[in-house]
């Protein structure tokens, strides 16, 4: 079984009798599979969001690329891991540009099945780990300024109360001594009149 239980491959394929083997082959490693028989169903499919598209682009005996540009004008979409079946394996220069934006893995038909559900599950799982990093990153933001910035201010506020606190108690001695001295009466000495 696949670490990838529980994603959704939305599988785009016209023919009946694959479209059934391949969504029997996904759902048994634990993959939910939306079927739908051309892109022209897509819209029927509101508020599902799949992990990934497999497209088969099998137009007879060559590829109809312009399967994947079409599916590529849907925003939720047009950034899906996309696993594409067609006769040849290079995407067309025209066509990879209008897929920058995501991921194209070209496999050529006739296919090897278990190829294929291999690249479905390691696509599957790369989207796994790229969330766990993302929702760690939000977990963890950049650590901020401020804290230090406390600390500095409370490390003043502590030194200016220090400083007050000494100057006061110096203050308190010199008034003590002084009050110790006048109480205690101490006379000056009386100097002796000069003789005449």
């Amino acid at each position: 079984m696949s670490h990838a239980t529980g994603r959704t491959v939305l599988l785009i394929e016209e023919d009946p009798s694959l479209r059934r083997l391949l969504t029997l082959g996904l759902q048994y490693r634990g993959i939910q599979v939306i079927t739908v028989s051309s892109p022209a169903q897509l819209p029927a499919m509101q508020g599902q969001q799949p992990d990934l598209l497999l497209l088969d682009i099998d137009g007879g005996v060559k590829s109809d690329w312009s399967l994947l540009t079409g599916v590529q004008s849907y925003p939720s979409l047009a950034t899906l891991p996309k696993v594409v079946l067609a006769w040849e394996n290079v995407l067309p220069a025209d066509v990879y540009r209008s897929t920058t934006q995501t991921h194209v893995t070209c496999l050529a038909k006739p296919f090897d099945a278990r190829a294929l559900y291999a690249t479905i599950e390691q696509l599957l799982l790369q989207i796994e780990a790229q969330e766990v990093l993302r929702i760690a990153q939000i977990a963890s933001p950049a650590p901020s300024i401020w804290p230090v910035i406390t600390a500095a201010a409370l490390l003043l506020t502590v030194i200016g109360l220090m400083v007050h606190i000494t100057i006061t108690v110096v203050g308190i001695l010199i008034l003590l001594i002084a009050l110790l001295g006048w109480t205690l009466g101490t006379k000056p000495e009386t100097v002796p009149a000069p003789r005449t």
